[in-house]
């Protein structure tokens, strides 16, 4: 897999997301269920929803494929 810099618009979006959102993020974007990051990261899983439906509010985003475009996009 080829590294794809981050574009300006996903720049600008990732000082919008606190660090347990880009946590929560790049394990969604990595294939893990809600549950499988809530256990890994030590929280519930509705904490977990409630993180990355802050992030698809901040970011305007309605799709897990968006959310992964955005991880990888960030780098996470």
């Amino acid at each position: 897999m080829s590294f794809t810099p981050p574009t300006p618009a996903a720049a600008a979006a990732a000082p919008a997301l606190a660090p347990r959102e880009r946590e929560a993020l790049r394990h969604i974007a990595a294939g893990r269920t809600y549950l499988q990051t809530a256990r890994h990261m030590g929280l519930s899983r509705h904490t977990v929803d409630a993180y990355l439906r802050r992030i698809r509010a901040k970011l305007n985003i309605t799709s897990t494929a968006e959310l992964t475009r955005l991880a990888i996009s960030l780098g996470l």
